[in-house]
Parts: C-alpha cells; sequence; structure tokens
C-alpha cells in the first residue's frame, strides 16, 4: 500500500512539472550573467555543466546568476566529488563591508554533503551560511535519512519550495526539509564552493551543478502536496503556523505578558529574577543557588499526555531544567520544586556535569536519573537550541535538536529503583503521578526561553 501511495504522489509531482513554465538560469555554454561573490575558487563550464573546483586558502566561494528572488520553486541536478560539503544558497544577501574579498554571504543554503561512508548524510537539510547556523538538520527527518535518499557520486535532483514563510526542500523526489521563517523573503541564489582550508589533500576536488531551472510565476499553484510526515519547524517566535494551529498547538507562553504563569511557591509571578525582553522570557542570573532569587516559574494549568516544545539559550557556566509532572505542594522549603528534569546545563562549565552517575546530570538527561545519549546530538552554545519532551501515559521521552537523546517508562520496578538510588528518594511517589504542572527553572544562572508551545495528546 505504501509503495502505490508513494508511486501515485510521484506521478502527480511529474503531471505538475510538465505543466509548469521554467525558466532556465544556466544555458548550458557559459557563465554570462553569473557574478563570483566571496572567495577566489573557480567555476567553470564542462559539458553543459557548472564545474567548481576546491582551492586552498580561500573563503567559501559563491557564484549567483544576476538578480534576486523572492517566491519560487529552483530545481537543479548535482554531483559531488567524495569528502565534500557544498551548497546552494536561496533568500541569501551579499554583505559587501568588507572590501578585503568579494563579499560576505548570508542567508539559507541547501545542503549538499558527499560522505560514502554514510556517517553525515545532511544533504537536502537547511543551514543559515554566516548567521543562525543549523535550521533544519536531518535529525528532524530521520526517515528521509534513512532512505539514503542522496546517491553518492551520481547526479541528484534537487528541488527548493520557498512560497511565503514556507521553505521546502526535496531530494530525488523525497521531501528532506520544512521551515516556516521570515527573515528572508527574496535574495540572491548562489552556487558554493565550500572552503578547505589548507587542506591540501582536498584541493582540486570538484563538484558539479546542470539544469539549473526556476518558476517565479504564481509558484504556489505547482507546490508539491503537503507531507504530514516530515514535521515543519516554526522558527518565527512565539508563533503557530496554520498546520501547528490545525494539530491542536497551543502555546504556553505568549511571548509577551506573565499571563499563564506563577510562581511554584507563589499565588503569582515572581516580582523579581525573571524578565521578558524583545519577545524572550529571561531567568535572571543570582548567585547560582537552585531557586534563590526569583523563584522556580510553573504553568497554572496542569498536564497528563503532551508534546512540549521549548527553545533554550544557555549562558556561560548557566544551570537550569526544565521539570514535568509537578507537584509545588511537595517542597514547601528551600530549593525547587518537584518534577522529573529536563536538564539544562553548560555541560563543559558547570561542575554537576560531573557529579551524579555516570553522566546523568548533563545537558537533555532526565535529571540524576538517566544519562542523555547526545552522539548525534548538536548543541549550539551561544545560541538557542530545542527541548523536547513527549509524554504518552508511562512512556516518556526527551529529544534535543531533533535527536531523542533519552527514552523511558516510568510506573514500573526498573524506573522505580532509579529514583530509589537518586536525589529524589524520599519524595513520595516521584515521577509516576497522573498529571502535574510544566516548570522552568531559576538556578541562580541566566538563561533565555521562548517558542514554548505544547500539543496535549489523548
Amino acid at each position: 500500500m505504501k509503495k502505490y501511495i508513494l508511486s501515485a504522489a510521484l506521478c502527480a509531482m511529474a503531471v505538475g512539472a510538465f505543466a509548469q513554465e521554467w525558466t532556465p538560469l544556466f544555458n548550458g555554454k557559459n557563465l554570462r550573467g553569473w557574478e563570483k561573490y566571496g572567495g577566489t575558487a573557480e567555476y567553470k563550464v564542462v559539458d553543459g555543466t557548472i564545474v567548481g573546483t576546491t582551492k586552498t586558502g580561500t573563503n567559501n566561494t559563491f557564484l549567483s546568476p544576476k538578480g534576486t528572488f523572492g517566491d519560487f520553486i529552483l530545481e537543479f541536478e548535482f554531483k559531488l566529488d567524495d569528502g565534500l560539503n557544498s551548497g546552494v544558497q536561496f533568500r541569501s544577501v551579499v554583505d559587501k563591508k568588507d572590501k578585503k574579498d568579494l563579499g560576505r554571504v548570508r542567508g539559507y543554503q541547501f545542503e549538499m554533503e558527499m560522505d560514502k561512508a554514510g556517517k553525515r548524510r545532511w544533504t537536502g537539510g537547511i543551514y543559515d551560511e554566516a548567521g543562525r547556523g543549523w535550521l533544519y538538520p536531518l535529525t528532524y527527518n530521520q526517515a528521509a535519512r534513512e532512505l539514503d535518499v542522496y546517491k553518492p557520486g551520481e547526479w541528484n535532483k534537487a528541488r527548493i519550495e520557498a512560497i511565503g514563510n514556507s521553505i521546502r526542500t526535496f531530494v530525488n523526489g523525497v521531501e528532506c526539509a520544512s521551515i516556516w521563517d521570515d527573515k528572508n523573503l527574496e535574495g540572491i541564489i548562489g552556487l558554493q564552493v565550500h572552503s578547505i582550508g589548507n587542506d591540501a589533500a582536498k584541493a582540486g576536488k570538484t563538484v558539479a551543478w546542470r539544469d539549473i531551472r526556476i518558476i517565479t510565476e504564481n509558484p504556489a499553484q505547482y507546490a508539491t502536496p503537503a507531507n504530514k510526515d516530515v514535521k515543519q519547524l516554526n522558527l518565527i517566535p512565539n508563533t503557530l503556523t496554520e498546520n501547528e494551529v490545525k494539530e491542536g498547538w497551543k502555546l504556553l507562553w505568549d511571548g509577551k505578558t506573565t499571563n499563564g504563569w506563577r510562581g511554584a511557591k507563589l499565588d503569582e509571578f515572581p516580582k523579581k529574577g525573571w524578565s521578558i525582553k524583545d519577545g524572550i522570557l529571561i531567568v535572571e542570573k543570582a548567585d547560582g543557588k537552585e531557586s534563590g532569587n526569583g523563584g522556580d516559574i510553573i504553568t497554572t494549568e496542569t498536564y497528563k499526555n503532551f508534546i512540549l516544545s521549548v527553545d533554550f539559550k544557555i549562558t556561560d557556566g548557566a544551570n537550569s531544567g526544565i521539570k514535568y509532572f509537578v507537584q509545588p505542594d511537595l517542597n514547601k522549603g528551600e530549593g525547587s520544586a518537584i518534577g522529573c528534569e529536563f536538564q539544562i546545563l553548560d555541560d563543559l562549565r558547570h561542575p554537576d556535569a560531573k557529579l551524579g552517575v555516570k553522566g546523568n546530570r548533563t545537558l537533555g538527561s532526565l535529571y540524576d536519573l538517566i544519562r542523555a545519549d547526545k552522539d548525534e546530538a548538536y548543541f549550539r552554545h551561544n545560541d538557542f537550541n530545542n527541548a523536547t519532551i513527549v509524554v504518552k501515559g508511562d512512556k516518556v521521552e526527551h529529544w534535543l535538536n531533533g535527536v531523542k537523546v533519552v527514552e523511558y517508562t516510568r510506573n514500573n520496578q526498573m524506573f522505580n529503583a532509579l529514583v530509589a538510588y537518586s536525589k529524589y528518594r524520599n519524595w513520595p511517589n516521584f515521577g509516576n503521578h497522573e498529571r502535574g504542572h510544566i516548570l522552568l527553572q531559576d538556578h541562580g544562572n541566566e538563561v533565555w526561553f521562548k517558542n514554548i508551545k505544547i500539543l496535549e495528546l489523548e
């Protein structure tokens, strides 16, 4: 049945593609109408293809057709030598403030990587060149990675649909990434030859493109039908997309007020220790003590089965956490309110990372109980990262930037044994409550939060 559905979808795409009014960006003969930015790597036309060649001692180099593009559907074929990292910029800008080089290209990039070992497999992901970094690594779409849709050493077909705030990417007919963002709605398109520094072993390797074509007239009518199995990431702070609203997501924090939150040991929101600035909820720096300044904050409502998503940013040496199944009346003395915790920690600089048992107090862990497995999870120290907590009955998962790092079952003998060996052993029924509040922790260190949203499950 799945094969039939896939075939039908591909047929529908093929029919739509036949009717589309494509405009070629490359004439197959020369580079007339193209400009180079960023570095000094070489591009030339060989047998109807554009070939970029790596070169030591240069910055990332981009070859761009003249003009800017807003809403469009872009298709091209590409092929890379082994070990190369490349990409195609779109809706990007050229910063020409630095007159020493050919300008710095910034903006969205369709990621292209050649890795015969298969360890990375990021082709089709969306990266923000010289900006926010990874916007949609394929950890958010493991199915596309596992399908091995990218064919090493062969020509591969790419498709980018940039329509309004929606950006979607495809490799060989399979959707890889989907974001909702409003940072750049228009910009250049650019073919990248990635810098190799002074690595002489990579000099002279090539990346090639051909059949580069674009639709700019009413591209929405040719957009690929939505695929519910591909997660769309909303990058516009403290908002819900149309898809999220249809799915039932709700904002737990509106980005402006303290509505829906109170102190864990108060009837109102703390008068100190927390602040709101530019759509960010900040727990302020104090003396590093647990709940020693403004104190923890909790939702006014309680939750049972849910998917919770929170973006957070730590400062150097910071400690905090996101707790769930919180029972605020359990601890009326000093310290934090009691509940299961998704640990937020600067693993490199905070001593708590070396305490506990076998790393069970590190970032993403179920604090003091289960260590987070972060082998595939990337982390941006000075930028926002995403924590997602999934609760379905007694089954619980922690996700960090699209990678599942903890999975456990509560209300059983094994879980209770872990609790009995932890700092929570004296709290009755810890972690086994049917429902509870959600908490953001004040641990006396500055930590930023935004995009706090929840999907309640049956």
